[in-house]
């Protein structure tokens, strides 16, 4: 069974930063895109920030210049810099990715379970 497990996420005053994690674990051949969604209260899931494997890299607009993607392979890690967090980024932040179960199988895309970030004006 995949399980894709966030880390990071807390409390933090506006202006600050942090480090969002995330493991992926379990039987799988590959890991294709990943990436960073959020939902804020009342609102619709967004992308926030997503990688391929070959390591190019999309970002939303609300985002751009203060979060960073970044993987580690070999890890089956993917992680988020935020820096010079608003208010407005107050929300549970996923990760997803899309897997290859075997070789010759299709991509499968998971998300974890989401860790909340609270920003506090």
């Amino acid at each position: 069974q995949v399980q894709l497990e966030e880390s990071g996420g807390g409390l933090v005053q506006a202006g600050g930063s942090l480090k969002l994690s995330c493991a992926v674990s379990g039987m799988f051949f590959s890991i294709n895109a990943m990436g960073w969604y959020r939902q804020a209260p009342g609102k619709q899931r967004e992308l926030v920030a997503a990688m391929t494997s070959g390591g190019s890299t999309n970002y939303a607009d609300s985002v751009k210049g203060r979060f960073t993607i970044s993987r580690d392979n070999a890890k089956n890690m993917v992680y988020l810099q935020i820096n010079s967090l608003k208010p407005e980024d107050t929300a549970v932040y996923y990760c997803n990715a899309d897997l290859l179960r075997w070789s010759n199988s299709r991509p499968i895309n998971y998300w974890g379970k989401g860790t909340l970030v609270t920003v506090s004006s």
